[in-house]
């Protein structure tokens, strides 16, 4: 059985952006997510039918989001008949000129 947990996405992706050079700091934020998944091993996705198939998407995009660099971060999300099947968060490679490019 594998649960996907996207509650926990964005505290990961913030972590692994310091596994170059990581300090203790970002241990102890490790050992917070890890301590987390322990205590909640029945949180996950959970599929529901709600009578309908309905296909949603959101997206949304912070346009230079990040203070350090100004590169911005675009994310979208997938319904499916109210289900949650597709996402994704990813900084960037370069800096938006524009919100529209964003």
């Amino acid at each position: 059985m594998a649960h996907t947990r996207p509650n926990i996405a964005y505290a990961v992706s913030v972590v692994s952006k310091f596994m170059h050079s990581p300090s203790e700091d970002h241990m102890g934020a490790v050992m917070r997510i890890l301590k987390y998944l322990k205590v909640t091993p029945s949180n996950g996705l959970m599929f529901c039918k709600y009578g309908h198939t309905y296909v949603k998407g959101y997206t949304d995009a912070d346009w230079t989001g990040s203070i350090t660099d100004r590169r911005s971060t675009p994310r979208y999300f997938t319904f499916v008949g109210g289900n949650l099947v597709t996402w994704r968060s990813k900084k960037k490679n370069a800096v938006s000129r524009s919100s529209a490019k964003a």
